[in-house]
Formats: C-alpha cells, structure tokens, sequence
C-alpha cells in the first residue's frame, strides 16, 4: 500500500490540547497496533510555525487516510486547523522498498 505523509496544524489551545492529548495518543496506538499509522510525533513551534504534527500512514489512498483520521479525538475537539494529507515516496529507509 501506498505511504502517505499526513500534517497536522494545531489550534492555539494549550489546555485543550493538553486535556485530550492521552486520547489522541491511545486512538494513534490504536492505527499503530492496527497497521495504519507507522510514525508520529509533533513538530516544532516557533515563531514562524504553529504546533503541529507529522504522521506517517500506510494506507489504499487518500480516501482511507481521511477516514482513519477523522476519527481522532482531536478533530473532535476542533484543535486541528489544518490538515494536510500527501503522499509520500521513500527512496532511503526501512519503507524505501514500497517506494
């Protein structure tokens, strides 16, 4: 299946995304124990960048990404601005060989 390389830009709620971060993080093991998700984490705020964060995605197509991730609490919480879903081709690294 394809990799797809998902971004997230979070709102400017600190508490909000504290409060719902333990869910989000248990709804992301979930598409991790599932197969979905290969890799996440958050990407650095500074000045010129809000909070966000990048996820790595094995899925059919852009379709599936959008309905695995709509799902996340976090959209739920409307603490998602923005989301961005591309797909991705890895020349080097252990997912290289899907390319």
């Amino acid at each position: 299946m394809p990799i797809f390389a998902v971004t997230y830009t979070y709102a400017d709620k600190p508490a909000v995304l504290d409060e719902f971060r333990p869910e989000h993080r248990a709804f992301l093991r979930g598409l991790l124990d599932e197969g979905t998700l290969l890799a996440s984490g958050p990407l650095a705020q500074d000045a010129a960048n809000p909070a966000g964060a990048l996820l790595l995605v094995d899925a059919p197509d852009e379709a599936a990404v959008a309905r695995a991730f709509d799902a996340d609490p976090f959209a739920r919480e409307n603490v998602i601005t923005r989301r961005t879903v591309r797909p991705w081709a890895p020349v080097i690294g252990p997912w290289a060989d899907r390319a």
